[in-house]
């Protein structure tokens, strides 16, 4: 069988990666892309290196457009995609890409986001531990799927295994990101102009304040954290390249875990995943090992003298951060091979 999908926010950055994903995957026709200020305009006039779909033009966005095919991705600014998720009620599968959907907490919604709150959907990370599982679960025949943040995603794997297995202390967590640009979109920001982020580290979002923390919260909670005991430090840094997260997460190490329990709790969570990668103790991972991949390399240390445990994680921020998580739960949802359209294999130099 072959699914219609359309695409709106497609002249974007999350928008060009869905569609470079999907273009390779052979179940899949696209058949309709939108945007707002750009629509009437070429898609490859926004999207140059989609050569496969010059064909395209990027039509307006609305429920109209929209609506008539079997899968809708939502690629919008956050707040943006819930006008259009009320009116798609018909459509057998909706993803949304954006934050609308993410949030099982109005509080936390009101807090980081304002705006209208919208139902919940199904988290779209399927290698992350839920309840005793994985949440790849809950995605089969899903409807209707919140693909995640990618800073959150990323922390929330690297982390998870150890607070499900009880070896590390979720109350104490410190987590650094060193990331690109193209996770905050293609919108003109003069932050984000290349005379000011070039030769330089920019922190963003300093004090508590980043709008992923619920999510990381409401992660680790799944992974069976008491949600009143998770406490996070979550600092991310803008560094001059164009797509990756390394993301530096540290917790303390709980009372009478052991060396081999800890590495042994990683390993348990993921030795089996096709895309969450364990590297071998002494071996972190660079975020050049994963442009263009929809893997999560992590590689993990064990500091006695700090009583801390120490996970480095990298992933491709518009790969298995965005459109590549988006993706493997379609896939997933859709009860076709986890892994059809995406590469475990990156793109050196």
């Amino acid at each position: 069988m072959t699914y219609s999908v359309a695409v709106s926010g497609a002249s974007g950055y999350a928008g060009g990666e869905i569609l470079r994903l999907l273009a390779a995957h052979p179940d899949i026709e696209i058949r309709t892309v939108t945007a707002h200020s750009n629509a009437g305009q070429p898609l490859v006039d926004h999207q140059p290196h989609l050569r496969s779909l010059a064909h395209l033009t990027l039509q307006d966005t609305t429920p109209e457009v929209l609506s008539g095919h079997d899968i809708v991705v939502l690629a919008l600014p956050h707040g943006q995609s819930g006008q259009y998720t009320d009116a798609l009620g018909d459509t057998p599968l909706v993803i949304d890409a954006g934050a609308d959907h993410r949030l099982t907490s109005r509080d936390s919604w009101d807090a980081f986001y304002g705006g209208d709150f919208h139902e919940p959907w199904t988290y779209g990370v399927p290698e992350l531990l839920v309840d005793g599982g994985k949440q790849r679960e809950h995605l089969r025949g899903a409807s209707r799927i919140a693909a995640p943040g990618c800073n959150a995603s990323t922390v929330s794997l690297s982390l998870a295994p150890g607070v499900a297995a009880g070896v590390i202390d979720p109350s104490d967590i410190v987590s650094v990101l060193a990331v690109g640009p193209s996770g905050a979109g293609k919108s003109l920001k003069t932050n984000l102009l290349a005379s000011e982020i070039l030769g330089s580290a920019n922190p963003y979002a300093v004090g508590g304040t980043h709008r992923h923390i619920p999510e990381i919260r409401q992660a680790l909670a799944a992974a069976g954290a008491p949600a009143e005991g998770i406490r996070i430090s979550f600092t991310p840094v803008l560094v001059p390249m164009a797509r990756g997260i390394l993301a530096t997460s540290t917790a303390p190490i709980a009372a009478g875990a052991t060396d081999a329990d800890i590495r042994d709790a990683w390993q348990h969570a993921y030795g089996d995943e096709t895309f969450v990668h364990l590297l071998p103790a002494g071996s972190f991972p660079r975020t050049a090992d994963v442009v263009g991949a929809n893997t999560a390399l992590l590689g993990l240390a064990i500091d006695r003298n700090a009583n801390r445990v120490t996970v480095v994680t990298a992933v491709d921020n518009l790969v298995k951060g965005t459109a590549g998580a988006a993706v493997q739960s379609m896939n997933i949802a859709l009860g076709l091979p986890e892994d059809r359209a995406l590469s475990v294999n990156g793109v050196a130099p």
